[in-house]
């Protein structure tokens, strides 16, 4: 007899069911474009403007459809597009991560490595990876869930269970972490600039949330490993797809040595990249030796692919399959003729992105969310829960979030000082209502590549597919945090070092 399903799978049936009967990706960033050069016109039909809290300048919605609209299209067109941040960085990261799978790296590292951890400890370092992986910015995104999907393959797990944790790990937990990363720095940035309205002695520094990521991070584990084992993985069933697994990797000659031989190469790119960090007057430290704000981050992608190329090159030439310089670009040419959908749909999603922005559209949608916020007139934790469900609304409209917290903060921050709460906690609060709905908005530019990744092992897989086994994550990892943040707020802990919710 089959099992009958609760209220919220045959909810997420129907998201599923409707979902993929929306248009094709490509095609509904183009009716999205349309759209909102009709919404721009209308808006400006009536005047409608808005005063930037920032700058204090009226920011009028300017019409994509006049004369100067139009001009904005032709004219930015290919801008928006090669200029659009994540296609550079997913073709750059593929380069590497694709040379280390084509020449069969990836595969054996998974079958004698990852496969030889505890079966029931798997689904939960993958979440943890995933959240650690921010370290990184951008590029765990597109390098852990594809790894994840491959490790559940190889144990005869749902990959797409595997891509879901993964994702969620390194998409909606993208704010917590054990360590300091380059978002706490960039956020108490903006969050000090935007105390200063008020109080020119208060600082936000990237450590005043830093005991909240820590706990977050174990907390999120816990509950991503769960939702994956107990709803995601029963949802979908018994992985009966088409994945064709290309030559394993235990056929290659001399695999065992070229692991080694690419673990040791690895290790000394590694040793040379950390002497060279800490040397005095070190050309990828920052000002005053700081790592945070340093070259070094901002080239972790570089870095990173580096990597990958040395090792992928050490495996490939040891087992035979590179002979030539011609081989390895052979490879990574391969591997970017994968992502050639990605490309496609990038065309369109960028269009959209740059146009919403011209429009001003988002800030208007900001700031006078914003006001109304300010008008219900919540008092205590009341505003702060208001605040988060706001900012995780905002989220499906404006995606970035330095963008939105530099449009935020300067309402926020004084808003909340003035009623006894520390930039700090206000920070939090807005991290953590960012980082759990960037998985579900459509908007969010990785959504694409890990569709991609997801019609690798389901041809079938569409938008529909893609929310209903995120959305899970997200309402699970919103729902942790808040209570997270109630603990924190009542019991007293300190959300970093002396740092509690009040002034």
């Amino acid at each position: 007899m089959e099992e009958k399903k609760s209220f919220f799978q045959r909810f997420l049936d129907i998201v599923e069911k409707v979902g993929n009967k929306l248009p094709d990706p490509f095609m509904l960033f183009i009716c999205l474009a349309v759209l909102m050069m009709i919404v721009s016109w209308i808006f400006s039909l009536f005047g409608a403007s808005v005063v930037h809290p920032g700058t204090g300048d009226t920011v009028p919605i300017k019409n994509l459809v006049s004369g100067e609209g139009l001009e904005f299209i032709l004219t930015s067109m290919i801008d928006n597009f090669t200029g659009f941040a994540p296609l550079g960085l997913v073709i750059v990261m593929m380069l590497g991560i694709g040379l280390a799978e084509k020449v069969g790296l990836l595969d054996y590292a998974v079958r004698k490595t990852i496969l030889k951890s505890p079966p029931f400890l798997l689904t939960y370092t993958v979440v943890f990876v995933g959240i650690m992986g921010n370290i990184a910015s951008d590029a765990a995104v597109v390098l852990i869930p594809p790894l994840a999907a491959l490790v559940f393959y190889k144990v005869g797990r749902h990959p797409l269970a595997g891509l879901a944790a993964g994702f969620a790990g390194a998409g909606a937990g993208f704010t917590a972490n054990l360590f300091i990363a380059g978002t706490d720095a960039l956020l108490a940035g903006i969050s000090t600039e935007a105390a200063h309205i008020l109080d020119k002695s208060i600082t936000v520094t990237p450590l005043d949330n830093w005991y909240f990521n820590i706990v977050s991070v174990f907390a999120l584990t816990i509950v991503g490993g769960l939702v994956t084992t107990k709803f995601i993985e029963p949802r979908l069933g018994h992985y009966e797809g088409d994945a064709v697994e290309e030559e394993k990797s235990d056929a290659l000659p001399h695999a065992k040595k070229g692991f080694i031989f690419a673990v040791l190469a690895g290790l000394i790119y590694i040793l040379i990249i950390a002497i060279t960090l800490f040397l005095p007057n070190s050309p990828l430290a920052g000002k005053d030796g700081s790592i945070i704000e340093s070259p070094f981050i901002d080239g972790i992608v570089p870095i990173i692919l580096f990597f990958f190329i040395i090792i992928g090159v050490t495996f490939g030439i040891t087992v035979g399959r590179i002979k030539s310089g011609k081989d390895i670009s052979n490879y990574m040419s391969e591997s970017v003729k994968d992502m050639a959908s990605y490309i496609v749909l990038v065309f369109a999603i960028a269009q959209f992105t740059a146009f919403f922005n011209w429009s001003n559209l988002g800030t208007w949608i900001a700031v006078n969310g914003a006001d109304f916020l300010t008008s219900v007139n919540f008092t205590g934790m009341g505003l702060i829960l208001g605040y988060i469900i706001f900012t995780s609304l905002l989220n499906f409209l404006i995606t970035s979030g330095s963008a939105k917290w530099a449009i935020e903060a300067p309402i926020f921050i004084p808003m909340f000082m003035q009623l006894g709460y520390s930039p700090a906690f206000t920070q939090a609060a807005y991290r953590i209502a960012d980082s759990s709905t960037n998985i579900v908005t459509p908007l969010f530019p990785y959504m694409v590549i890990i569709l991609a990744f997801m019609q690798k092992y389901d041809k079938k897989a569409s938008i529909g597919t893609y929310i209903s086994l995120m959305l899970p994550y997200t309402i699970t990892f919103l729902l942790t945090w808040i209570i997270l943040i109630l603990v924190f707020y009542y019991t007293g802990i300190p959300f970093g070092p002396g740092i509690h919710p009040h002034l």
